[in-house]
């Protein structure tokens, strides 16, 4: 199965498509925010967790997602790029992601071998969508084909 590959989504990337695409794995449940959280702390990435401007501890998920305001986890998983979860629906995982942080083949790598860690751990598909515009996909993790695909349409040559 060929990696995705950044001759075939750089388009995507360019900064003026929105700086902060938007990625989303739908249909979860607080069992598999514990398990994203397990895995950031597994794999040993730097990350932050800020709650009402104050930083502190992790917390469980279920304690995380029963907090009054919407705490923020910021993950850096490699080569700059950081990831901003917010922590705020069960059913949903979403981040954000800064697309001048996603400049070239390195931060693809990175940022597509987290949507397949994320994507395999929970056995769900993980999309990146246009900034506010959540019908609009980019790339994304495909659970069937077991990697991240260009979802939007090819370029026009």
């Amino acid at each position: 199965m060929a990696e995705l590959r950044w001759a075939d989504v750089e388009d995507l990337f360019d900064v003026d498509n929105g700086i902060l695409p938007d990625v989303v794995v739908r249909g979860t449940t607080v069992a598999d925010w514990q398990a994203v959280l397990d895995l950031i702390r597994s794999r040993g990435w730097p990350h932050t967790y800020t709650e009402d401007n104050q930083a502190g501890e992790v917390p469980s998920a279920e304690v995380m997602l029963n907090r009054e305001s919407v705490p923020e986890l910021a993950v850096c998983p490699g080569a700059e790029v950081w990831l901003v979860f917010r922590c705020s629906a069960a059913d949903t995982i979403d981040f954000d992601v800064h697309l001048a942080e996603l400049q070239g083949p390195e931060p693809l790598a990175v940022l597509c071998g987290v949507f397949r860690d994320i994507g395999r751990l929970l056995g769900k598909a993980v999309v990146m969508t246009f900034e506010g515009h959540p019908g609009l996909p980019m790339i994304g993790y495909d659970p069937v084909l077991d990697r991240v695909v260009r979802l939007a349409p090819p370029a026009a040559s």
